[in-house]
């Protein structure tokens, strides 16, 4: 069986710290509704249809993201997790509220999103630092697990050998993971887990042995910017264009795909990503990494790609993430919207089912 895992993103709700970095109200509707095209056929701005500019305040909101990811063959929401050290953290009140309430009933994981906020990819100038992600030692690790161990011990938890899954985004950023590593597997055992399962997450295949032998026990590879490291052109580079320089990092998916897959997918312990689209211009601008003219067609390609490459590995290792649930700032989600509606998610759900009945 298939194990279809998605990042969720938590930033469609305010906060105090938006307000003061962006303005009274900011989230990430803001960028999404401000976005415009930028060149013939850019697809901008992107509308949310079924599911609307939610507020994930809302737990009626939460629960029908829940019963439409499950419906389409969905095992879990991986909700990106900000802990910035010395206990600071962001954007954490939908998942405490999904802790708190046991709604949805749906399986759910965690990533540490541990990078410190700065530059385009967080829509701010060059230079400028919002927060910044600390490392301060070994009782911050203590205390990290112990917020986190709630979520561990509930029965929703995700896990791989018995054990809850946890992703780290930035993994070569912490100066001593195995220290880190060895202080939560203890405590794990302590209260009544079997352990720890670390998930490295990176762009770059050729440092999976470095991961492992860091002490994570998988790797989950995104292969997003794979054709830009094959040097393959630009879908402005051959086009007589006096900007043409501003749009350098422009692909088509039907290109940018045939990338997305690889021989280390086939490897234990490597979980591949399936990428819908991505277009990161709402929040960057021309500066912005976008695939264009993405299709339900395309992604179904995609998909059977993928999911070749993981079919000859144990039941419990068949594990493909995907980028993203809800990731509208980077064009990157799964959620209807006013251009495809459903089309992704019965795309999905369709190679799913057909998968599971020929394993």
């Amino acid at each position: 069986m298939i194990r279809l895992i998605a990042y969720y993103l938590p930033q469609f709700h305010p906060i105090a710290e938006n307000n003061l970095w962006h303005g009274m109200g900011f989230t990430e509707w803001t960028n999404v509704g401000k976005a415009k095209p930028l060149f013939r056929g850019h697809y901008q701005p992107r509308v949310p249809t079924d599911l609307g500019y939610y507020d994930l305040r809302l737990s009626s909101t939460r629960i029908q993201q829940a019963e439409m990811a499950a419906r389409h063959g969905i095992e879990g929401f991986c909700y990106w997790h900000y802990w910035f050290g010395n206990g600071r953290r962001l954007l954490e009140t939908p998942f405490n509220e999904v802790l708190k309430s046991g709604d949805p009933s749906f399986p759910f994981c965690l990533a540490w999103a541990n990078e410190t906020w700065r530059g385009i990819w967080h829509g701010v100038s060059k230079g400028k630092t919002l927060i910044e992600q600390v490392y301060p030692g070994t009782q911050d690790y203590i205390d990290h697990f112990n917020a986190l161990l709630p979520a561990f011990q509930d029965s929703r938890y995700i896990k791989i050998d018995g054990k809850p899954i946890f992703t780290i985004y930035v993994p070569f950023d912490i100066p001593d993971c195995k220290i880190m590593f060895d202080i939560w597997n203890d405590l794990a055992v302590k209260n009544g887990l079997k352990g720890m399962y670390f998930i490295g997450h990176t762009t770059h295949k050729e440092k999976l042995p470095t991961l492992y032998s860091l002490g994570f026990d998988a790797v989950n590879l995104l292969r997003l910017y794979d054709i830009k490291e094959a040097n393959a052109p630009s879908l402005f580079d051959k086009v007589l264009h006096k900007s043409h320089i501003k749009y350098h990092n422009i692909f088509p998916y039907s290109k940018a795909m045939q990338y997305f897959t690889g021989e280390e997918d086939s490897q234990e312990r490597c979980y591949p990503t399936l990428i819908p689209n991505w277009d990161h211009s709402p929040r960057s601008g021309i500066n912005g990494y976008i695939l264009t003219d993405s299709t339900p067609t395309l992604f179904r390609k995609h998909i059977r790609q993928t999911f070749d490459a993981i079919k000859g590995k144990p039941a419990d290792q068949q594990v493909v993430f995907i980028k993203s649930w809800n990731e509208w700032g980077e064009g990157n989600y799964l959620e209807p919207d006013l251009k495809f509606g459903r089309a992704y998610l019965e795309v999905l759900a369709d190679e799913v089912s057909k998968y599971n009945s020929n394993p």
